[in-house]
């Protein structure tokens, strides 16, 4: 029985507060350059997706039309370049900065294809510790569908989207 009960000890008390000096007295790297904590990428990668799996749109509100591309376009441009950025162009020095990195997705050609639903929940809430805001309050909601559709179609644009990437 005493050995139940050290185990109750240990287990409600001194690992709890293990964890709880472990934060209090700044052993946790914080810095974007610091050392990657054990399962932080499992752990916040597995809850983002969850989330979003479970709360996305499972249809479009808002049809991948040229108009509708073409403002989510210009949309990108204004909000999304600093982090996201442009065809053929380099990671901004804001997005060296971040941690976890932004994806490019000019770049990349897997992420931002999820299905529009999933981007829109991204755009409109975005991700808690990532630096990815959330602009449901700064956008309308049409808005967030043009900027989402625009994200799902970016490899295939029609010319007056692309046309607006490449204005200086």
């Amino acid at each position: 029985m005493k050995p139940f009960f050290l185990g109750m000890l240990i287990g409600w008390i001194v690992l709890p507060m293990a964890g709880f000096l472990y934060l209090r007295f700044g052993y946790v790297p914080v810095a974007v350059d610091g050392p990657i904590i054990p399962f932080e990428e499992l752990l916040a990668g597995t809850a983002v997706r969850a989330r979003v799996a479970r709360e996305a749109p499972a249809k479009a509100r808002l049809a991948a039309t040229e108009e509708n591309v073409t403002a989510g376009a210009r949309i990108y441009r204004e909000h999304c370049v600093e982090c996201h950025g442009l065809p053929g162009s380099t990671a901004t020095a804001a997005a060296k900065g971040m941690f976890p990195p932004p994806p490019q997705f000019f770049e990349q050609k897997v992420l931002g294809n999820e299905p529009v639903g999933q981007n829109y929940w991204i755009v409109a809430n975005g991700i808690r510790l990532s630096g990815m805001p959330g602009y449901k309050a700064a956008l309308r909601e049409e808005q967030l569908w043009q900027v989402s559709q625009f994200l799902a179609t970016r490899n295939e644009l029609p010319e007056s989207a692309a046309g607006i990437l490449r204005a200086k």
